[in-house]
């Protein structure tokens, strides 16, 4: 989408929410009505209001937010009226699950997440069969690193609707936070067999033997996912650690290479730790990075990246 029909998207629901925010507040006042051309007191007016429209624009104006968050609009003019927009749809359905679910979205992008567990627990306790709600709850919990809260809500959605690629995937994750390494292949692998073509699950795979101590497994799951798109930077960067690990130097500094060209970010350890990099690899990781071979790669790209954002 251009940057075009972003504002013009951004435009069209901010102007939707101010209408509405005005029909509301509209509602909420005495009307009053005067015959033309008479001047007695004016008589106090108020129209008859059913608590089901409220609701119906509650979830109209749930859905705008959530047509908005699809497009990632997230300069900070639109997310300021889509929270906005989101706390609205609350008070006027209140009962709606979908309501408090979007408002906890928001508050996640924001890294606001204890609003956003208020908010996604609220969800919850308004529709406890939905699956949605007890899955976003877990990449909650995960990203606040309360890792047994997101195991519970992961595996409660994943009880309703067990077949869900993505939700597998961060219970992997998960599991593999707690220690719990063949727990995490298990699910990483279950995750792979519904989508042959989900690399991200492929790789943790690897991830796991590797800090299992199985060099081989690993190997052969990264060159796997290299198979399925050879543009991404950690699995080529992972299975130049590998090789290396087994003395094949050459063929690591140029995976090493070719990963770092594909994204410099993966030289940083900090980085790798939060991809859910284990103690092992990072080690190994740090000692491929300080031969002189990929120092000066590094060098070399850090020049580059400086040269190309410094140019006008």
């Amino acid at each position: 989408m251009t940057q075009r029909s972003k504002t013009s998207l951004k435009n069209k629901i901010v102007s939707k929410y101010r209408w509405l925010l005005s029909l509301v507040l509209g509602l909420g006042v005495s009307w009053t009505i005067a015959k033309p051309g008479l001047t007695q007191a004016l008589l106090p007016y108020t129209p008859e209001v059913k608590a089901d429209q409220f609701e119906e624009k509650g979830i109209d104006l749930a859905q705008q937010v959530e047509y908005l968050l699809r497009y990632r609009l997230d300069d900070e003019a639109s997310i300021a009226s889509a929270v906005s927009m989101a706390r609205l749809s609350t008070q006027l359905a209140p009962n709606k699950s979908e309501t408090w679910r979007i408002l906890g979205i928001l508050y996640a992008q924001q890294k606001q997440f204890d609003q956003s567990l208020i908010a996604l627990n609220k969800a919850v306790s308004l529709d406890s069969t939905n699956p949605v709600n007890y899955f976003i709850l877990g990449r909650i919990y995960f990203q606040k690193g309360d890792y047994p809260k997101a195991e519970t809500n992961i595996e409660q959605g994943l009880k309703i609707k067990p077949d869900e690629v993505e939700p597998l995937f961060d219970l992997g994750n998960t599991k593999l936070k707690l220690g719990q390494l063949p727990a995490s292949i298990t699910a990483y692998q279950k995750a792979v067999t519904l989508d042959k073509k989900f690399w991200p699950a492929l790789n943790n795979i690897g991830l796991v033997r590797y800090e299992q101590g199985n060099i081989e497994g690993a190997i052969k799951a990264w060159q796997e996912v290299i198979k399925i798109d050879n543009k991404q930077a950690e699995p080529q960067l992972a299975l130049a650690v590998a090789l290396y690990h087994q003395g094949k130097t050459e063929q690591a500094y140029k995976r090493a290479q070719e990963a770092l060209t594909i994204d410099n970010q993966y030289a940083n350890l900090d980085f790798l730790k939060e991809n859910l990099w284990g103690e092992r690899i990072l080690e190994d990781t740090k000692t491929l990075l300080n031969t002189s071979n990929m120092q000066n790669v590094i060098k070399s790209l850090k020049k580059t990246t400086k040269t190309t954002t410094s140019s006008p």
